[in-house]
């Protein structure tokens, strides 16, 4: 388990491997307690298909539940298809777009 500076995070191992990482952290809401976003979600692709992803996401909701927090939530392209299959089984996908305004 990482914790640092308010980042935290998983590791999924098979068979003695590191197959998988989840990152996460929590954040101040305005109109509701803390939320926790998952930041980073990966799994090795020889490992895909053997629940890992689902475990890592439950592993991080049940830290989230443990904090309190108001909501878990994450972000993930559109045409990720393969990673969205195993989403929409397991969250509810809010329709939200998100946009990113150029800073520089």
């Amino acid at each position: 388990m990482l914790n640092t500076d308010g980042i935290y995070g998983f590791g999924a191992h098979l068979q003695g491997n590191l197959v998988g990482i989840a990152h996460y952290l929590f954040h101040h809401t305005i109109w509701m307690e803390d939320a926790c976003y998952l930041q980073d979600l990966f799994v090795d692709e020889t490992a895909r298909g053997h629940g890992v992803a689902r475990a890592l996401i439950e592993r991080v909701a049940q830290s989230a539940r443990e904090h309190n927090s108001s909501r878990f939530y994450w972000q993930t392209r559109q045409d990720n298809t393969t990673a969205r299959l195993l989403y929409d089984k397991v969250a509810n996908h809010k329709g939200f777009i998100r946009y990113d305004y150029p800073l520089e």
